[in-house]
């Protein structure tokens, strides 16, 4: 038997690469791991996980069917553990990245209840960025 220890990568299908490759790299400090232009695949590190941004029009994004949109969404949200959870740095560093952060407020995770920030990336996806959990 196995056990899941945690995200491994996700798959975002996106309209305007450039708008979230800026998000994701500037506003959310992941790194450009590896790109396939060939296919269309850009991945991308976020901790110990994997974020896939697939646009549209490429060759794997293609398979997807049509593009995301506000009728219809592939995923609710996902969550990034991130460490410090200094909830004003993370306000600060964000809206110099034009992303409006959510309110602070304390939501169950993988680790218990703890503080987390929603976040908007350009295409729609809500982002989750989550604190340890409280000691309690």
């Amino acid at each position: 038997m196995f056990k899941i220890r945690e995200i491994d990568h996700l798959v975002l299908r996106v309209t305007d690469l450039e708008r979230m490759l800026a998000f994701y790299r500037d506003a959310l400090g992941c790194t450009v791991e590896r790109a396939r232009d060939d296919i269309g695949l850009y991945q991308l590190r976020a901790g110990r996980s994997l974020i896939d941004i697939v646009p549209v029009g490429g060759r794997l994004g293609a398979m997807g069917g049509a593009a995301p949109g506000p009728e219809g969404r592939n995923l609710d949200h996902f969550c990034l553990r991130v460490e410090p959870f200094d909830a004003e740095a993370i306000a600060a560093h964000l809206r110099r990245h034009h992303v409006e952060p959510g309110p602070v407020v304390s939501r169950y995770g993988a680790e218990g209840d703890g503080p987390s920030i929603y976040v908007t990336d350009p295409e729609g996806n809500t982002v989750e960025l989550k604190g340890p959990p409280i000691a309690g």
